[in-house]
């Protein structure tokens, strides 16, 4: 059994691992290490998982645990690994944006790879440790990167997409709580979104000069999953497309190409991304959907986990969606 410890556990991000390794054959937790709720239950921060299990926070860390998974707000990843050593043999696997930028993969001789199986599985089973990807990341590069590898990125792209109130963390702020966020929507760092980094890190991997990325995000007046829709020119037809994206994602497990309009609810509460392909004229449009807490981040972590212990892929992640 892997041996898994979760720093910073009392968050979204943190119950999500915590469910899916509860429920993972071949992984068990050591500790939910958490420094404001030392001593107390986790049920106490997720309620949603009384009567699975009896575990309880810890302000302790075992340095020799297989994996870790460090659960924490940008910019304290850096700062816990300078205070906290590891076995040389654990697995570091991060959720904060501290290391997915090339000029930052390299930490105290650490070489964090990024960790996109669908772009760099070769890399991530060979890797100890991995920067997970950002939600909005996820979604976006899962739909451009098929047309990068055909070097097709030759104009400017327009994106806009939703993400639900949980991508803002568990901690309230003035765009987050309920009497703000429900039954409104709104944006936020037009054009200057932190995830525009990574994205454009990944896109230049396949194809050297792309055109520029236009990105609008927006809060949605929901909980979870991330909408995103993408345009730009391709001179092809609808056919060629889907032929080009359904080779991309041959061999990936949880990324569908899907012949219908799809719609948000399909992927919360899995690990899969859904996309779907339409053409206008001179324009392709990429619909891409995701769970921004599982595929977003949590799911995609555990998958990073399976492929770098060699296990399947998909195991312990074969989530439904409740599309009702």
């Amino acid at each position: 059994m892997i041996k898994a410890g979760i720093i910073g556990g009392s968050g979204y991000t943190g119950g999500e691992l915590i469910r899916i390794l509860l429920n993972h054959p071949a992984a068990e937790i050591d500790f939910v290490y958490s420094t404001t709720r030392a001593g107390k239950k986790v049920t106490t921060a997720h309620p949603d998982l009384l009567g699975t299990t009896d575990l309880e926070f810890t302000g302790n860390v075992n340095p020799n645990v297989n994996v870790v998974f460090l659960c924490l707000g940008h910019g304290n990843s850096t700062a816990f690994l300078k205070e906290h050593s590891f076995s040389t043999d654990t697995i570091i696997i991060d959720l904060s944006n501290d290391f997915r930028l090339v000029a930052d993969a390299n930490f105290d001789g650490k070489q964090f790879v990024y960790g996109l199986p669908e772009l760099n599985k070769s890399e991530i089973e060979n890797a100890k440790y991995i920067a997970n990807p950002g939600c909005f990341a996820t979604a976006i590069q899962l739909a451009l990167l098929p047309l990068a590898k055909a070097k097709l990125l030759e104009n400017e792209v327009h994106i806009n997409a939703v993400t639900g109130s949980t991508g803002a963390g568990v901690s309230p702020s003035a765009t987050s709580h309920f009497s703000w966020r429900n039954n409104n929507v709104s944006w936020y760092k037009p054009f200057t979104h932190q995830h525009l980094g990574e994205i454009n890190e990944s896109l230049h991997s396949l194809q050297e000069n792309t055109g520029n990325l236009f990105f609008m995000p927006n809060r949605g007046n929901f909980t979870r999953g991330i909408l995103a829709t993408s345009y730009t020119k391709f001179d092809g037809d609808l056919s060629e497309a889907k032929a080009l994206y359904q080779d991309f994602y041959k061999d990936a497990v949880f990324t569908q190409i899907s012949d219908e309009p799809i719609n948000l609810k399909q992927v919360v509460n899995t690990n899969q991304c859904h996309i779907h392909l339409h053409k206008h004229d001179d324009l392709i449009l990429v619909t891409s959907a995701i769970d921004n807490l599982l595929k977003g981040a949590s799911g995609q972590a555990v998958q990073n986990m399976n492929l770098i212990f060699g296990l399947e892929e998909n195991l312990g992640l074969n989530l439904k969606a409740g599309v009702f």
